[in-house]
């Protein structure tokens, strides 16, 4: 077992990283009050009935897999059965699931009598890496990701590995995408890792390594007011692509892959992409330029007319600058292809 503390003053946790840790969810979680386990359709049931039936009254609410279930009405139908089923100021909310589920969890937790206590049992790649730390929680409103939310920290987070298991290869790139994108700003060894392609032995490591780069920016910056942007990187044409493309099924990871490409230099495009192809991530997709463009310029992290963009030049070396949103159309076009 290892424990990497996020230090955040009064809002610090623990992030525990253990093998087998969900049949012992009890011992590390405070679960002896009245629990809501928040999971979706796309987990094994049987992983949230676990964490249930060691609260001293746990019950579980399962919602659609997938980005729709991020959604105002749901949130609303959450905070509702919570209401219904008398849930005070002192119980809690766990989330097991992927980002999705842990997105909709912390802001269920943060707006129910102005907040009640969060864990997040996180059961993907893309949510062990990346989205179960840092307390971003949101959903999606009028096809625009995660516009409506709060910073909303855990009380801890638990990290299982074996959870892992039993998801599908795609979903295994999917959240490596993200892992990929915090080695090449913040940890050049890693990229080297992916660059060798002997994954599955290494996926403790950079599960790891991942979680420690995204906790030191999150420490710096907690609100994203200026190093924490780097953890953006891919993201500014990422978003757009997956707000087009959200019909045709490219995930999270998949769209931040592709956003990722434009943003490397001449000399690093090709090994980045010989990373992504190796993961079987896409490394091109058939858009419509203007319609990801549209889409694009909705960022909430648009400021006016322009945005801040993470380029890297080399990996482990980063910079962030202010561009104008159309200074980002032909890297849009650098991806697609007709």
């Amino acid at each position: 077992m290892s424990v990497l503390h996020m230090e955040l003053g009064a809002d610090s946790y623990d992030i525990v990283i253990k093998r087998g840790a969900l049949q012992k969810a009890g011992e590390y979680l405070d679960l002896d009050r009245k629990v809501l386990v928040l999971t979706d359709d796309g987990v094994p049931a049987e992983y949230a009935e676990t964490v249930a039936q060691q609260a001293k009254d746990g019950f579980v609410f399962t919602v659609p897999q997938g980005e729709d279930s991020k959604s105002i009405p749901q949130f609303s139908e959450i905070l509702s059965e919570m209401l219904r089923r008398g849930f005070s100021r002192k119980d809690a909310v766990v989330a097991v699931g992927g980002g999705v589920v842990g997105d909709l969890s912390g802001f269920v937790a943060s707006a129910y009598m102005r907040g009640v206590d969060f864990y997040n049992v996180p059961t993907t790649v893309l949510s062990q890496v990346d989205s179960s730390i840092g307390g971003k929680t949101a959903v999606n409103l009028d096809g625009i990701k995660n516009i409506v939310g709060a910073f909303y920290q855990p009380k801890k987070v638990l990290i299982d590995l074996d959870l892992l298991s039993t998801l599908p290869e795609r979903q295994i790139g999917n959240g490596l995408a993200e892992a990929v994108k915090m080695s090449l700003t913040s940890d050049k060894e890693l990229f080297e890792l992916f660059e060798k392609g002997n994954i599955n032995n290494s996926m403790d490591e950079i599960i790891t390594r991942s979680l420690k780069i995204k906790k030191a920016v999150v420490e710096q910056d907690e609100k994203e007011q200026g190093l924490r942007k780097i953890l953006n990187f891919g993201h500014t044409i990422g978003h757009g692509v997956e707000s087009f493309e959200h019909l045709n099924g490219l995930y999270h990871g998949e769209c931040v892959a592709l956003g990722m490409i434009p943003m490397v230099s001449d000399d690093l495009r090709p090994r980045l992409i010989k990373v992504l192809a190796n993961l079987r991530l896409p490394t091109s997709v058939e858009l419509d330029a203007d319609e990801v463009y549209r889409a694009m310029t909705h960022d909430k992290k648009g400021e006016g007319d322009s945005v801040t963009i993470t380029t890297v030049q080399s990996p482990g070396e980063f910079e962030m600058k202010k561009v104008r949103f159309r200074e980002l159309y032909p890297m849009i076009q650098m991806i697609g292809r007709s």
